[in-house]
């Protein structure tokens, strides 16, 4: 595989870079990642006829698969999945699967007639029609994958990375479709992790904590081609505390609200320390403890994870903030 030059277009507050991986180590981190559990040598598995009728008592042929990516001469030997239906579907509507492998190359013993082969990648995957002849052998089939390969990964503000364990990606198909919702193709993506796509645009969504440090981006994979796309987050982990004094001890058992300039919650919890990742701009915290409430507003900065003590004092009348009885409705 060759290394990619491609643009992407990043939505919303969220930016992204992307990174070539070229010559070999991108050949071999794309071929012999292991998405699904195989084995290198299939055993040849037996299947009825799709057609039935006057061949059912026709001897059953030897058929061998294979699978390529595109501008590629070398077959994948790892990470296939196969599967071959009958044409004529069942009495739930859906075609009925004749046999089935995992791994690389397979054989199948199938009777003569027509069937439906398809072989996955990943969430990469291409059909075929097959024949199965009467008379004479079948050729060995080959069948060509579409497909490239993203990595996803991501950063808060210019560079600072950001824990894994709190960062996760769902991929969209690009198109909207008319209900203004985006298919979706895979949730739950791991940062470093390899995902076989089909070559084609696919919207990347990135949520850094589970609060609202969201952002949004737009790649393009290409055919035979590992991408690695690096989205940037402007958010920073932030934790309330409630003290009696500045540096003092957490009060424990305080419920914490935490609102946005615009009076809106974002999160809710309680605990003595109430951690979340927010996303940069100004907010307000809440503490109830005790059937009194303290208030202060703070902001946060991309990158910049820091402690936010509330203090346990009457607050000031000219705070411009929420009184008692606005903060108990």
């Amino acid at each position: 595989m060759t290394g990619i030059s491609i643009a992407a277009r990043c939505a919303m507050a969220g930016a992204m870079f992307l990174m070539p991986v070229t010559g070999a180590s991108a050949e071999e981190a794309f071929k012999t990642f292991k998405q699904l559990s195989s084995t290198s040598k299939m055993p040849k598995l037996s299947a009825f006829s799709a057609t039935g009728g006057g061949l059912a008592t026709a001897a059953a042929k030897d058929v061998a698969f294979r699978a390529k990516l595109v501008n590629s001469e070398e077959m994948l030997k790892e990470g296939l999945t196969w599967r071959v239906f009958s044409p004529i579907s069942g009495e739930d509507g859906k075609l009925p699967l004749v046999a089935s492998a995992e791994g690389g190359d397979a054989s199948f013993q199938l009777l003569p007639g027509d069937y439906f082969v398809n072989v996955a990648f990943g969430r990469a995957g291409v059909t075929k029609k097959l024949t199965v002849p009467a008379d004479g052998e079948v050729e060995p089939q080959v069948l060509v994958l579409d497909a490239g390969g993203v990595v996803l990964d991501a950063v808060s503000g210019s560079d600072a990375p950001v824990p894994a364990s709190r960062l996760r990606f769902s991929i969209y198909s690009s198109e909207v479709r008319e209900d203004g919702e985006r298919g979706l193709v895979m949730a739950d993506v791991r940062p470093d992790t390899i995902v076989r796509l089909n070559a084609g645009t696919y919207h990347v969504v990135s949520e850094y904590g589970d609060v609202n440090a969201v952002v949004r981006a737009d790649i393009q994979v290409e055919a035979g081609k590992l991408l690695e796309a690096t989205l940037q987050h402007r958010a920073a982990e932030i934790t309330l505390k409630l003290v009696s004094q500045p540096g003092g001890e957490a009060i424990a058992d305080t419920a914490w609200s935490v609102l946005t300039a615009a009076g809106d919650i974002v999160n809710e919890s309680v605990s003595a320390f109430s951690t979340m990742v927010l996303a940069e701009g100004d907010y307000l915290a809440i503490a109830r403890n005790k059937d009194r409430i303290y208030q202060r507003a703070f902001s946060v900065k991309a990158a910049e994870n820091v402690d936010v003590e509330v203090l346990m004092k009457e607050q000031p009348a000219d705070m411009g903030l929420l009184n008692d009885t606005e903060l108990r409705n």
